[in-house]
């Protein structure tokens, strides 16, 4: 049987004191271990960044990649072994800037996975530079008169590109952001959730107290349904108080159920290919 110790491989953990990663790591920690989720049957892919350690101090499977392409990666991997459950974890940065085509495209495909984006609306590893989702008019390195960009709307974009599930947690709630967590995995279908993730260094606006005093628990208000679509593009424009929890949920085929390997119950991990020789292909392109 699991324990949540069993998920700490007892490396060091490289980053700043405070930083909101920690929350995080310890809320997928927490969440494998309320599932008893075995550690084989767990791929921890990220991208680079901040965010892109995280594999590192999971004792799970796991593969750190290249800039914006941590989703392609997971794709394959999950395509390839569909048993494994494959959580994908970027920055602000890394999915919503060089990665958001590769995020659309995941969404309307319906690939079933967890995306977690760290989202501490400032580009932290490279040190203080404004991220897509840095607010208008703020002061950084890179925009010392105020940033003149409009914020992406992750949950608004998620709505409208296809996710089946659409959450957002804060890394200051360990517990309830593990919660989020069980239920993406439990759902069927690309689920995001989009996490509060304070930067403690560089962008100090945003920190833990001021999402305690700024966000509220949407499942905790009487009567929101999360299979409606329009109340969950409504609260994806809220600015005064801003929602977590579930924002949206709905269900329908995801992309491997459609695939031919799928459809003969053989994955491509199982495909037998002792007798494939491919040593004519490989004369002629090399």
């Amino acid at each position: 049987m699991m324990s949540f110790k069993d998920y700490d491989p007892g490396h060091t953990v490289q980053w700043c004191p405070g930083c909101g990663d920690m929350g995080l790591l310890h809320s997928m920690r927490l969440a494998f271990d309320n599932m008893k989720l075995p550690k084989e049957k767990a791929v921890v892919v990220s991208g680079i960044g901040c965010s892109g350690k995280i594999p590192h101090y999971i004792h799970t499977y796991g593969v750190e990649t290249i800039h914006g392409r941590a989703l392609p990666v997971a794709t394959g991997v999950h395509l390839a072994n569909p048993d494994l459950k494959v959580y994908v974890n970027m920055g602000d940065g890394d999915c919503y800037g060089i990665g958001m085509g590769h995020f659309i495209h995941a969404m309307r495909r319906n690939l079933d996975m967890v995306a977690l984006v760290h989202n501490n609306m400032i580009y932290g590893l490279t040190k203080g530079q404004t991220s897509p989702t840095s607010a208008e008019g703020v002061k950084t390195k890179s925009t010392p008169h105020g940033s003149i960009d409009q914020p992406v709307n992750p949950i608004a974009l998620a709505l409208t590109s296809g996710a089946t599930f659409i959450a957002r947690g804060f890394a200051g709630d360990a517990i309830h952001l593990a919660e989020l967590i069980q239920k993406a995995t439990e759902h069927k279908g690309f689920a995001l959730i989009d996490v509060y993730q304070p930067c403690v260094t560089y962008n100090p606006s945003h920190s833990y107290g001021f999402f305690q005093q700024n966000t509220y628990n949407l499942q905790k208000t009487e009567g929101y349904d999360t299979g409606n679509f329009q109340s969950a593009l409504s609260k994806a424009f809220e600015k005064d108080k801003l929602p977590i929890g579930i924002i949206y949920q709905t269900h329908k085929h995801t992309y491997i159920d459609w695939l031919k390997q799928e459809h003969e119950g053989v994955p491509l991990v199982d495909v037998d290919i002792s007798n494939i020789d491919v040593e004519d292909l490989l004369d002629e392109h090399c």
